[in-house]
């Protein structure tokens, strides 16, 4: 595979698929009773998907197109370190990170160079580093005991998908997250309003300072914050923007569009696209270089590649 040139997030190159076989038994009553009290409904309606003027054109996210949607239920917060390690101990899945024995994580927070197997090309701020997945954020000696609210990160494409599989719900498309994302609002970047930095504070975990050096953390958080942080949407929703990116259930093309002036319906893009999509930016995008943190930001990423920011939302 080649490294990705746009966007934050790095391929992941020659890997292999692998999937850990899930048990035939059905989810615990636990489990299901905390995935019933994540999810949220959302009233189905026409919204108005993608931007009037892109950052990026690779992106294809402009011009907008009219969409329309039956009513869903999607996850408030994305699925967090307890909840998916509930998930493992009762499965025993093993991510493709586990798997194949590493992942990517940012240089800043690489505690033994001795674990690196080389820097990502065309993004050198990512560091393959030896043992790094879901448990083990850092590498080995790291681990998640202070970190079980937030969200689950090393998570592939494939990874998600199994955990949906086993708890009866699946990923989100790119068109309900976005419509989730904007919360009943038309015509806004963010899911709170335009400004970036509303009158009551950092509403969103981005990058501030000289990006990839120097992170003043003026938001709260350098890396992951929890994953019910700042002020939740007019849908109830937490942090959809910033903080982690959230797969989706689509393959990367254009956006929807409907026919003969009628909006798309309910759409899903399994085109033979690059990769899947990932929505909402993470705590490592800033203007000067990444500026994809708005509800229409879009980009993609390989099913099979794991990062540090990179996790995911459910939805039935």
């Amino acid at each position: 595979m080649k490294n990705k040139v746009c966007g934050c997030a790095p391929i992941t190159p020659s890997r292999t698929t692998h999937r850990t076989p899930l048990p035939q038994v059905g989810v615990s009553r636990s489990l299901r009773d905390t995935i019933n009290a994540l999810m949220v409904p959302i009233p189905g309606g026409i919204f108005e998907m993608g931007t009037r003027k892109s950052r990026y054109a690779d992106d294809l996210d402009s011009p907008p197109r009219r969409v329309k949607l039956s009513g869903f239920n999607i996850g408030r917060t994305t699925v967090t370190n307890e909840v998916f390690a509930a998930f493992v101990a009762e499965t025993s899945y093993r991510t493709t990170a586990e798997i194949e024995g590493w992942s990517y994580v940012f240089y800043q927070f690489v505690p033994d160079t001795s674990l690196t197997r080389g820097f990502a090309q065309h993004t050198p701020w990512w560091c393959g580093v030896e043992g790094a997945c879901w448990s083990s954020p850092e590498g080995p000696g790291s681990d998640i005991t202070a970190r079980g609210r937030h969200p689950v990160t090393h998570i592939s494409w494939h990874d998600a998908v199994a955990f949906c599989e086993y708890t009866g719900t699946r990923l989100p498309t790119e068109a309900e997250w976005e419509y989730a994302a904007r919360g009943g609002l038309k015509r806004k970047r963010l899911p709170w309003g335009n400004a970036l930095i509303p009158g009551s504070g950092h509403a969103q975990n981005i990058w501030q300072g000289n990006f990839p050096n120097e992170n003043l953390a003026e938001d709260g958080y350098v890396g992951t914050a929890p994953a019910d942080s700042y002020d939740p949407n007019n849908y109830g929703l937490y942090t959809m923007t910033g903080n982690v990116w959230e797969w989706c259930a689509d393959a990367f093309g254009p956006l929807p569009h409907g026919t003969q002036g009628s909006p798309a319906v309910n759409p899903l893009s399994q085109v033979d696209g690059p990769g899947k999509i990932i929505r909402g930016g993470s705590y490592l995008c800033h203007a000067s270089y990444c500026e994809r943190y708005f509800v229409h930001s879009r980009t993609w990423n390989m099913p099979d590649s794991s990062t540090g920011h990179t996790g995911f939302r459910i939805a039935s």
